[in-house]
């Protein structure tokens, strides 16, 4: 339990204990909030919690979702979607390249993973399906034998998750057909298809995730 300086209103305390983790990015876009365990830590009731919680919305910092409750907002939207479109690219690429590589073990790798996302569906975590999502493009690309494009992807990872704690947090509808997609991908590679077959549909499926985004962000 964190000591509080009675000095301080205990609002404006929490104010500032939640800000400064958004800023210093401990609390990444789509980390939900909840109010119950912040009091908890703090050492005090939830209505301070709320009072802040509310200030950091009108602030533009939290934004709240029926069903989900409080969670950091989508700050830099233009940079998330910037970076998942030339992730996009890239992570087609780099499929394309690696798949005289891969090895039946990477698409048995690749598919158990998809097969823990589809279970995960039931009882979703947006943040481990995010995880899980990241291990399942990876399988599929880290027999690029262009070091420069993997290394661009990798930045690309990089840089999501200092952008967001999990999209599937903004776009939980999207998970389902995400699933779906992968299959369709698998399905793709192990039938030989044209790279370029491949390649695009890498693509296209992260630009479905942008498109999918925008649409939230659109009627929200």
């Amino acid at each position: 339990m964190i000591r509080i300086d009675e000095r301080i209103s205990k609002s404006e305390l929490t104010y500032d204990w939640i800000r400064e983790r958004i800023i210093g990015r401990e609390f990444n876009p789509g980390y939900r909030l909840v109010l119950g365990a912040i009091a908890k830590e703090l050492g005090i009731s939830v209505v301070p919690v709320r009072e802040a919680v509310r200030r950091l919305e009108a602030e533009g910092l939290i934004e709240f979702e029926r069903n989900v409750g409080a969670r950091v907002a989508m700050v830099n939207q233009d940079e998330y979607i910037d970076t998942m479109q030339t992730l996009g690219v890239l992570e087609g690429a780099a499929t394309a390249l690696a798949l005289p590589l891969m090895r039946d073990a990477d698409l048995a790798r690749a598919q158990a993973i998809n097969d823990s996302m589809r279970a995960m569906l039931e009882d979703f975590d947006p943040v481990a399906f995010t995880s899980l999502n990241e291990k399942f493009h990876r399988a599929l690309f880290q027999r690029c034998p262009n070091p420069h494009i993997s290394e661009l992807a990798d930045r690309g990872w990089n840089r999501m998750s200092g952008l967001r704690s999990s999209t599937f947090a903004f776009v939980p509808d999207r998970a389902p057909r995400s699933v779906q997609e992968h299959d369709e991908i698998l399905r793709l590679i192990r039938e030989n298809a044209e790279p370029h077959a491949i390649e695009m549909a890498v693509r296209q499926h992260k630009w479905r995730t942008v498109e999918a985004y925008r649409q939230q962000r659109t009627s929200s």
